[in-house]
């Protein structure tokens, strides 16, 4: 009997309050779930892309399936994200998410865009 557990690249908690994002083996940032702003999620090509913006991170996630991460982020549910090598694609059952890539970018205050425009 086959006992190994399938590789997670995603994991929820009903008492999270932070979303911690695995940007590189060993390096991670947590998201407070009172700065969510909002999510945006579509499919490109054969991947979808989801967007999940936080008032000083933008978090985009490339892979399939993942819907099933959407909505434990709705339920701020969401304590986990990390990327999974390829090689661990063929694992993975039917539906289960799969995240190929993670981009976090800092969000750029407003004010500091408008400071030299006029008033």
């Amino acid at each position: 009997m086959n006992t190994t557990k399938p590789p997670e690249c995603w994991a929820s908690d009903v008492n999270a309050r932070a979303l911690r994002v695995e940007t590189a083996p060993g390096r991670t940032l947590l998201l407070p779930f009172d700065q969510f702003v909002f999510a945006e999620c579509h499919t490109e090509a054969k991947e979808q892309r989801l967007r999940l913006v936080f008032a000083t991170h933008e978090v985009v996630v490339r892979g399939h399936s993942l819907r099933r991460i959407e909505t434990a982020m709705q339920r701020m549910e969401l304590s986990h994200l990390a990327c999974l090598s390829a090689d661990y694609r063929n694992l993975l059952t039917d539906g289960q998410p799969f995240v190929r890539e993670i981009t976090v970018q800092e969000v750029k205050e407003a004010a500091s865009a408008q400071e030299g425009s006029p008033k």
